[in-house]
């Protein structure tokens, strides 16, 4: 019988068991909260992959064979690990629906993340992030945006691409301005804006607010 899940979390892992790239019928791999530093690249023949958490470890970098995981569709956990970048073969993950890449050490937004075109949900919080780039408004599925604890003092205009987009966390950030394009976004449910001392709101908040937009700050 086929093992679908395998989960390894919490084993005190320094390297991933080369017996686990061997089990091409797994759809979740759990690798969570150990001590690994990389992953091989092994990992690209694991095609029928829906979710992998590589979360909580020490990875400094992930390996390009990641991108060969088109099958991952539902999650891909990153998050609390020593990442400053992804390899642009990541972009191929078109139908990956979540992505966590908080807790690293981006400080600005890989472009491979802008082509996931099926994002639904991006968390990019407490990185360094200083901007996010224009090709941001490619994520046009994407309904959560979580970028708190950056560095960001702007956001792109193209932002108002993110016409699905209904919460958008930005707090804990230096922002001196907003794009006015937010206020034109139609499903916007949710600003959060606590712990931003450095904005002056923006005279649109008004209008965000009258049609149900809720503003924290």
């Amino acid at each position: 019988m086929t093992v679908a899940h395998l989960s390894l979390r919490k084993q005190g892992l320094r390297e991933v068991p080369r017996s686990v790239w061997d089990r091409s019928g797994l759809e979740t791999l759990v690798l969570s909260e150990n001590e690994l530093s990389e992953v091989s690249a092994g990992i690209g023949d694991l095609k029928r992959l829906r979710m992998l958490d590589l979360g909580h470890n020490r990875l400094t970098a992930v390996p390009e064979a990641l991108g060969d995981l088109d099958g991952l569709t539902d999650f891909l956990y990153l998050h609390d690990n020593r990442l400053r970048d992804l390899p642009p073969s990541l972009g191929r993950l078109t139908r990956l629906r979540y992505l966590n890449i908080g807790e690293n050490e981006f400080d600005r937004l890989p472009e491979a993340v802008t082509r996931m075109a099926g994002l639904v949900e991006l968390r990019a919080t407490d990185n360094q992030l200083t901007s996010l780039p224009e090709s941001i408004g490619r994520l046009s599925r994407l309904r959560e945006l979580h970028l708190r604890n950056n560095a960001l003092s702007s956001l792109p205009d193209t932002i108002g691409g993110l016409r699905e987009i209904r919460q958008l966390d930005l707090r804990g950030n230096p922002l001196s301005r907003l794009p006015a394009a937010i206020a034109d976004l139609p499903r916007l449910e949710k600003l959060d804006l606590r712990w931003v001392t450095t904005l002056e709101p923006p005279a649109w908040f008004t209008d965000l607010e009258a049609r149900g937009c809720l503003i924290y700050r």
